[in-house]
């Protein structure tokens, strides 16, 4: 096969680097890729929401199949306009992809579905929300309706910093129009998880589990990136738990959207919060996490493109996926100014000494250029630098060591990636 990845980050390097080591892949493109894909795909300068340049380009390489990594393009129809033009591709439609594209229309969906799920209200009228708001008290939870790159969720710990957040959103539009409407929620209490499953708009087959850390600073503080790190599986979900997740949430959700005229296909992401009462959803997404995509990649054994294929031709049923037993965890270096106004340019040394010190070692480029022999850093999360060990504390372990290879005074990370699972007591649920 002659596979197309579309997007640029570090998730698209990890699907890259599962899918290069298909025997089915006979030759790899990635548009607009990055510094690190280059070594292992054909990299063009397309961007993932030109629609015209990406159609010209599969009819002119003869691809067989396109993964859609990134929500922008799956959200403003991407899968349609190429499937239209017989062009197989894996990720929801539009239509599917609505899922993530508005948090509002996700939550009338469990209100009306039954899928558990925190109060809510929806609404487009600023005082209406600021009314919820002084309603419900604090803690509480504001979000924008619309795509805002993981960073459009403020968890209000005061009544004053929650309509400074609806002011933020709704009148200076600190996210475009994404902020034109919004979802106060109540603060479920908890600890947060990541559940993923391929689906077929029928069948759902599970993926390991993950936990995210968004805040930019230790000991979760400041405010929501997205995505310091990652580990996989996440002790917190155990088996009882994900097949609660499976029964309560994903399964609904897709007889759901199936009855909606919305049949899903692709990733289906569910963020967690796992209460006393049970597993709730935050929020799905329609695409692979990031940073919880290197680590799962880290961690398959199976093949990916079949189980790819499989999701787009509605056969996942026949499909079942080995995982390496191992932990692993993913540490992003993000540029300094990062999540507000990341400094671009800086220069990155030291990478192949750091992918070096072990063969558990795995670094994906996630915002990077190069410029002749140097590579640079050109966005606001750089690397991901991800390693396996035989529990979490062996694999962070391996990638502090990495993370210390590289030279990069322009950067930053989390110290304390993986620190929930480190905490757990033995044999707490």
């Amino acid at each position: 096969m002659r596979v197309l990845v579309v997007g640029s980050g570090g998730r698209e390097h990890a699907l890259c680097w599962a899918i290069a080591a298909s025997p089915l892949c006979d030759k790899l493109f990635c548009a607009p890729g990055n510094a690190g894909i280059a070594a292992m795909a054909e990299c063009r300068r397309i961007a993932a929401l030109d629609f015209p340049g990406l159609s010209d380009l599969a009819r002119t390489e003869r691809i067989d199949f396109v993964v859609v990594g990134p929500e922008a393009p799956l959200v403003a129809g991407l899968v349609d306009h190429l499937e239209a033009q017989g062009i197989r591709c894996f990720g929801p439609t539009a239509a599917a992809a609505l899922l993530e594209g508005s948090k509002g229309f996700t939550k009338d969906l469990c209100a009306k579905y039954g899928i558990p799920t925190a109060r809510y209200l929806r609404t487009a009228d600023i005082e209406a929300a600021k009314a919820e708001i002084r309603r419900r008290g604090a803690p509480i939870v504001v979000k924008a309706d619309g795509l805002a790159a993981g960073k459009g969720v403020i968890v209000a710990h005061t009544l004053e910093q929650a309509l400074s957040a609806v002011d933020a959103l709704m009148l200076d539009r600190k996210f475009g129009a994404a902020g034109a409407e919004l979802v106060i929620e109540a603060a479920l209490v908890g600890e947060e998880a990541s559940f993923f499953a391929l689906v077929d708009g029928v069948h759902a087959l599970p993926l390991a589990s993950a936990q995210d850390h968004k805040a930019v600073g230790d000991g979760d503080t400041g405010p929501n990136t997205g995505g310091m790190g990652a580990y996989s599986p996440a002790p917190a979900l155990t088996p009882a738990l994900e097949q609660e997740v499976m029964d309560g949430i994903i399964r609904p959700a897709l007889a759901a959207m199936a009855q909606e005229g919305r049949p899903f296909t692709g990733v289906l992401f569910a963020g967690l919060m796992l209460t006393e009462n049970g597993p709730q959803l935050i929020e799905f997404n329609a695409r692979f996490g990031d940073p919880e995509c290197e680590v799962l990649m880290r961690r398959l054994k199976s093949d990916l493109l079949p189980a790819l294929v499989a999701a787009r031709d509605g056969v996942l049923d026949q499909i079942s996926l080995r995982w390496d037993e191992r932990a692993a965890l993913g540490v992003v270096l993000a540029a300094e100014g990062y999540p507000e106004t990341p400094r671009a340019g800086t220069e990155i040394r030291g990478l192949d000494r750091a992918a070096g010190a072990a063969a558990e070692i795995e670094i994906f480029h996630a915002g990077t250029k190069r410029a002749g022999d140097r590579v640079l850093a050109d966005g606001g999360r750089v690397l991901v630098v991800t390693a396996l060990g035989a529990d979490v504390a062996e694999a962070q372990a391996r990638a502090y060591r990495a993370v210390d290879a590289i030279d990069w005074p322009g950067g930053f990370c989390r110290r304390d990636i993986g620190w929930r699972a480190l905490a757990r007591k033995p044999g707490r649920r």
